[in-house]
């Protein structure tokens, strides 16, 4: 009797596990390098919520474009800016009508030196620094935002010989934390603590009125149409477990 019991469990553990297995799926997502930190916390919570996994790939958003619209594998785009996806829908490589802000990137001018800079960008006006990092403002979105704040306080031509420009924003953070340059501007998810102040070096947070919002979207591809996992993550990010997340690593919150 206790042998037939042992083999029915055996057997409804097997059937279950099946189920589950056929169930959970796998969407593969090109993620701007900005959004690393908290990606990786949404993926852990999204797989623990419905069982799917999200395998996660980061880097330039403009390069990501280029990858797609040559046949790369991404089933979901979370870009850093709002123009990418709209370029990937309106050629056909988006899903229709499934973009929309996850998110509103904050810009910090930031050292990997603590007292470097000061709480009121200061520094970026009184100078004696030989290179300033940012992001290409041709292909990065933070890199544009960064230009046209230091356009809107009267110093970009002034500034503009000092640049140093990244790929991307993981990029332009390297060249900081490096000392290649002593300071420059990256997002603030990158360096922001659990306390939502910065956590290492110094930093002056950039006001939103400086440059235009930093609206960052995402897009159903169509490789990833008829992957669940793929929709199960876009409505995913719009939950109030993922919005906290977001929240928390210093972003603004869509309305």
């Amino acid at each position: 009797m206790l042998f037939k019991q042992l083999r029915l469990i055996l057997a409804l553990s097997l059937l279950l596990g099946l189920s589950l297995s056929v169930q959970a799926a796998t969407v593969l997502v090109a993620v701007a390098s900005n959004f690393t930190k908290p990606m990786n916390e949404i993926a852990a919570a999204f797989n623990k919520a419905t069982g799917h996994e999200a395998n996660l790939s980061f880097g330039s958003s403009g390069k990501f474009v280029a990858q797609i619209e040559n046949a790369a594998p991404f089933e979901v785009f979370l870009s850093a800016d709002e123009k990418n996806p709209k370029k990937l829908e309106e050629s056909g490589k988006g899903v229709a009508n499934t973009r929309f802000t996850y998110a509103i990137g904050k810009l910090v001018l930031w050292s990997a030196r603590a007292g470097y800079v000061d709480d009121q960008g200061q520094i970026l006006g009184k100078g004696g620094f030989k290179h300033l990092a940012l992001a290409d403002p041709k292909i990065a979105p933070y890199g544009q935002a960064a230009e046209e704040a230091m356009k809107n306080l009267s110093l970009l031509d002034k500034l503009q010989p000092l640049f140093v420009l990244g790929d991307n924003i993981s990029q332009t953070q390297q060249f900081i934390s490096s000392g290649n340059a002593e300071l420059g501007f990256i997002a603030l998810s990158q360096v922001i603590g659990t306390d939502g102040k910065i956590s290492e070096g110094s930093g002056w947070i950039v006001p939103d009125n400086l440059h235009n919002p930093i609206r960052q979207d995402a897009i159903l591809l169509k490789k990833g149409e008829p992957n669940p996992a793929a929709s199960a993550l876009l409505a995913f990010l719009k939950s109030p477990e993922a919005l906290a997340i977001i929240k928390k690593y210093g972003y603004n919150l869509p309305e």
